[in-house]
């Protein structure tokens, strides 16, 4: 299987999820020594791991729909399946900010094993997400000239670099 790097808010919706558990064994570590951490400002908030703060998924998506059309130079012959590709993520990001959104107004009355369900049901509607975009992608990817495919290698790889630098930085700082 071949995975695609995203860039975006799918992986910061991926590494939201991956703190989850180390953010509660470190609750569960203070109170063994009967102390109550204050919670991290990242699960202070209903919105923890929201992507992009005060932009709705229709901005986020817009935007990198129009970047990448730009990054991937999409020619008039590919628009057809650039056009699919990029109503699959406006779907994903209308899906996925439902699911944000549903969190957040459960979020006040959740208890601690609801809290860890409701990020499995946002790992798995990402998944699904990502399922239904590798395929249109790869149609696109598919009717690409072998030198833009090049590019679109690139593209990808330099948005899961920087992508993975502003982890790092985040997690050092």
């Amino acid at each position: 299987m071949r995975l695609i790097p995203l860039s975006g808010a799918a992986p910061i919706a991926i590494a939201a999820l991956l703190c989850a558990p180390a953010a509660m064994a470190q609750s569960q570590s203070a109170a063994a020594q009967g102390t109550t951490p204050p919670p991290p400002a990242a699960e202070a908030s209903p919105m923890a791991g929201h992507p992009v703060a005060g932009k709705n998924a229709e901005e986020r998506v817009e935007g990198r729909i129009k970047e990448l059309h730009a990054q991937l130079r999409i020619t008039p012959a590919e628009e057809p399946q650039w056009n699919e590709f990029a109503q699959v993520m406006r779907e994903n990001a209308r899906d996925m900010d439902q699911a944000f959104l549903q969190r957040a107004q459960q979020f006040p009355t959740m208890d601690a094993v609801q809290n860890m369900q409701s990020y499995e049901q946002i790992a798995e509607e990402h998944a699904k997400r990502v399922q239904k975009l590798v395929p249109a992608f790869q149609k696109l990817y598919d009717a690409m000239p072998d030198q833009q495919k090049r590019l679109a290698d690139q593209v990808f790889r330099a948005n899961a670099e920087k992508h993975m630098q502003r982890t790092a930085q985040s997690r050092r700082g």
